[in-house]
C-alpha cells in the first residue's frame, strides 16, 4: 500500500484529496512538518493563502529540497503548485523557486476567480505520467485567480484557455503540478490521481 503524506499549511480542501487517494487505496497522512521519510509521496495541496502557505512551509524548505533531490514523487494542486515559482502577484513573499517564473493574476476581462469546467488542451501529453489515459479536452474542474508562467515551457503537459491560455498540467521528473482541483474532477481527476500513485509504485 502506498504511504502519502498531505503537507497541511493551512489550506482548504485537504479532506476531499484525502479521501480521494484513500478510495484509491493509498494509505493517507496529514502532516504539519516535513518529516516525510517514511512516505512514498507528497501532497501540496491547493486552497488559499500564498503568503500563509509560503510562511508555514518555509521553515521546512531545505526539506522540501531534499525530497525532491530524492525523486520522490510530489503532486503540487492549484496553490500548491504556485508556491513552487518564483514569486506570486497574490503576496509579498519570495516563492520557493523549484520552477523559474512568476504567478500572474488572471486578465481582468474574464470573471475572477475562474471557477467550474474547462477543457485540457494537450501539449506534450505522451511525455507526462500524470496525462495517461486522459483525452484531449477533457474536462477539469478550476479554481483559482492566478496562474503560473514558467520562464521553461517544456515542463507544461497541458493548457487551458480563460481569457488567457494558460498551463494547466506541468511535469518535472518526479513533480506532478495541476492548476485545477482533481480531486473535483471526477473520473478524469482519479485517473490523474491513479497514475500518480502507480508512479509512486515504481
Amino acid at each position: 500500500m502506498v504511504e502519502v503524506a498531505i503537507f497541511d499549511y493551512g489550506a482548504g480542501n485537504i479532506y476531499s484529496i484525502k479521501v480521494a487517494l484513500e478510495r484509491l487505496g493509498a494509505r493517507v497522512s496529514v502532516i504539519h512538518d516535513m518529516n516525510y521519510e517514511r512516505y512514498d509521496a507528497l501532497i501540496l495541496p491547493g486552497v488559499g493563502n500564498f503568503d500563509t502557505a509560503i510562511s508555514s512551509i518555509e521553515p521546512y524548505k531545505d526539506r522540501l529540497y531534499t525530497c525532491i533531490e530524492s525523486d520522490i514523487p510530489i503532486l503540487g494542486i492549484c496553490l500548491g503548485m504556485e508556491m513552487l515559482f518564483d514569486r506570486s502577484e497574490e503576496g509579498e513573499r519570495e516563492g520557493l523557486g523549484i520552477f523559474k517564473g512568476d504567478v500572474v493574476m488572471l486578465p481582468t476581462r474574464v470573471k475572477i476567480p475562474h471557477m467550474g469546467w474547462n477543457r485540457l488542451r494537450m501539449k506534450k501529453a505522451e511525455h507526462s505520467t500524470i496525462l495517461q489515459g486522459i483525452d484531449d479536452g477533457a474536462w477539469v474542474y478550476f479554481v483559482h485567480s492566478y496562474h503560473a508562467k514558467p520562464k521553461d515551457s517544456s515542463i507544461i503537459k497541458a493548457e487551458c484557455s480563460y481569457g488567457i491560455d494558460f498551463p494547466a498540467v506541468i511535469e518535472y521528473k518526479s513533480i506532478m503540478c495541476t492548476q485545477f482541483h482533481p480531486e473535483k474532477s471526477s473520473r478524469t481527476g482519479m485517473l490523474m490521481l491513479k497514475n500518480f500513485l502507480d508512479h509512486t509504485k515504481r
